[in-house]
């Protein structure tokens, strides 16, 4: 029947029975429509949690340190100390380019394993993102850490006077005016530290050694040494924190089946050693060098030259340096040989 009372048509009838049957259709279809949606939806935020949507696994992310605190806090000191136990460390990087950093990390097949990021006042501007971009690196599985490096107001005003550096966020004041200003705009870093260090009363080498205590691990930090030949006549190297002179053995110059060949010659270096107190000397060096390296490293050394001359720098020097560099060696240390003025004459 229809609403007026009278009979409906088959055609009314069959027209209903067709909606009745066409709706159900309809309402299922999009409730699938949007079920797909929302799965596909949730899949892909899913896929953003990790590194995996760009097809880097998980253990090639990069361990991340974010090193940050008052200016004159020797923020350069602890990067530098991260740079010698082979981070791979960016000063001043925007905080918002640092999501992309770790990525770029990633993608570098292990070859960049660890990243340590400078966020100083110098980016003030851009402290705003910084917590946007941990938030995002969290969400990443990212493993990062941050080094807030502290200081007293007395000693940070000393450190400015004694380099006859204006604070940067002292504008026209004072110099306790910028720091003032600057511990405000880090208030909130400092408190998401993982790591504060106080520097008030630490000079280089301690702080390099707290740096040393916290990220070098159970291994000792690695020594570098470069082992120079060179000639006195032609000057002292600029670059030598130790120099060795071995003008009290004879010069092979004066025999003349050995002077057109060098210390790499074995005839010369045989003729060198085989003078009284030449083997003696290498090893009392060798062994005082032992204690000279462990002091460089306790001190947060990481690099030393040792400069050993003769004359002109082509015999007795250039044999000298490579029995050295090779008892170095075998020591442990990695070495590398450099003759300056081998070839000069």
């Amino acid at each position: 029947m229809s609403d007026n009372g009278r009979p409906e048509s088959p055609e009314q009838t069959e027209r209903q029975a067709e909606q009745q049957t066409e709706a159900p259709a309809e309402e299922q279809t999009e409730q699938q429509a949007e079920g797909r949606t929302e799965q596909q939806s949730a899949e892909g935020t899913q896929g953003d949690t990790t590194m995996e949507t760009a097809g880097v696994p998980d253990a090639a992310i990069p361990e991340l340190v974010i090193i940050s605190g008052m200016s004159g806090a020797g923020r350069s000191t602890a990067a530098k100390c991260l740079e010698d136990l082979g981070w791979f460390v960016v000063d001043n990087l925007p905080p918002a380019l640092i999501p992309t950093m770790v990525e770029l990390g990633a993608r570098s097949q292990g070859n960049v394993a660890r990243i340590a990021v400078v966020v100083d006042v110098r980016g003030r501007r851009f402290f705003d993102n910084l917590r946007e971009s941990l938030a995002d690196l969290e969400s990443k599985n990212v493993t990062r850490r941050i080094v807030f490096l502290e200081s007293s107001d007395d000693a940070l005003v000393r450190r400015f006077e004694s380099v006859r550096r204006p604070h940067p966020l002292q504008g026209d004041g004072r110099i306790v005016d910028g720091i003032d200003a600057e511990r405000e705009l880090l208030r909130e870093l400092r408190g998401d530290a993982d790591l504060v260090i106080d520097t008030s009363s630490l000079n280089v080498h301690e702080l390099r050694a707290k740096m040393d205590a916290q990220f070098a691990g159970e291994e000792e930090p690695e020594l570098r040494a470069t082992v120079m030949s060179f000639g006195f006549k032609y000057g002292l190297p600029v670059d030598a924190d130790l120099v060795v002179d071995m003008r009290f053995l004879p010069n092979p110059h004066w025999v003349p089946e050995l002077r057109p060949y060098s210390g790499l010659n074995e005839e010369v270096a045989a003729y060198v050693f085989n003078q009284p107190g030449a083997k003696e000397f290498l090893d009392r060096y060798a062994e005082l060098l032992q204690l000279i390296a462990a002091g460089y490293r306790r001190e947060g050394k990481r690099y030393v030259t040792i400069a050993v001359g003769c004359t002109g720098g082509k015999h007795r020097s250039v044999a000298t340096s490579e029995k050295l560099a090779a008892r170095l060696a075998s020591q442990g240390v990695e070495t590398v040989v450099v003759h300056r003025d081998m070839g000069r004459e």
